[in-house]
C-alpha cells in the first residue's frame, strides 16, 4: 500500500468517493473520527423516522451495499485498507444499531454508546473480521457486527427493563 496523500483534507473534501467515505468530513477529525464519524448515522436515521420501518430497512440495505463500493475504492485510492478516517461504515452500524433502539433520548445515547463500545473493543469474531476481510466488505463487516451486537445488549436491556 501506499502513503496517504498529504494533503488528506483537501483529496477527501474534493473527491465525492473520499467525502463519503470520510462522513461527509466527519472522518478527518484529529481525535476519535469513528465516533464523529458515527454522527451522521444519527442524524440520517433520524431524517428517515417519518418514513417508517420498511424506507429503513430499505436505507439500511442501501447504506450497507453502496458502502462496500465506497469503503473499498477510497481505501484503494488512498493506498491505506480500513484507513482510520473511513467512516462510512460507522455511519451504517450506527444506523443499523437505532433501528433496534426504543424512541427515547437515553435509547439513543444507549445505543450510541453500545455502539461504538462495541467498535472500539470488538469482541469476537468481530476482531477476526476486521483482520481476516479485505476491500469494502472487510472494511463494513466489522462495523455491522458491532451494530448486531450493540443491537443484542439493546434487546437484552429493554428485555430486562420491563
Amino acid at each position: 500500500m501506499t502513503k496517504p496523500p498529504d494533503n488528506l483534507a483537501r483529496t477527501v473534501l474534493r473527491d465525492p468517493v473520499h467525502f463519503l467515505a470520510f462522513g461527509f468530513g466527519t472522518g478527518l477529525a484529529p481525535i476519535a473520527p469513528g465516533t464523529f464519524g458515527s454522527l451522521p448515522g444519527i442524524l440520517l436515521f433520524w431524517l428517515t423516522l417519518p418514513f417508517g420501518h420498511y424506507v429503513q430497512l430499505g436505507m439500511v440495505a442501501a447504506i450497507i451495499l453502496a458502502g462496500i463500493w465506497i469503503c473499498g475504492e477510497s481505501a484503494r485510492r488512498i493506498g491505506v485498507h480500513d484507513h482510520g478516517g473511513i467512516v462510512w461504515d460507522e455511519i451504517a452500524g450506527m444506523y443499523l444499531t437505532l433501528f433496534f433502539a426504543p424512541f427515547t433520548v437515553p435509547g439513543w445515547v444507549l445505543a450510541f454508546l453500545l455502539f461504538r463500545l462495541m467498535d472500539i473493543v470488538k469482541p469476537w469474531p468481530i476482531r477476526d473480521l476486521d483482520h481476516r476481510l479485505q476491500g469494502g466488505l472487510g472494511i463494513m463487516l466489522d462495523d455491522l457486527a458491532a451494530a448486531l451486537y450493540a443491537a443484542i445488549l439493546l434487546g437484552l436491556y429493554g428485555w430486562l427493563m420491563t
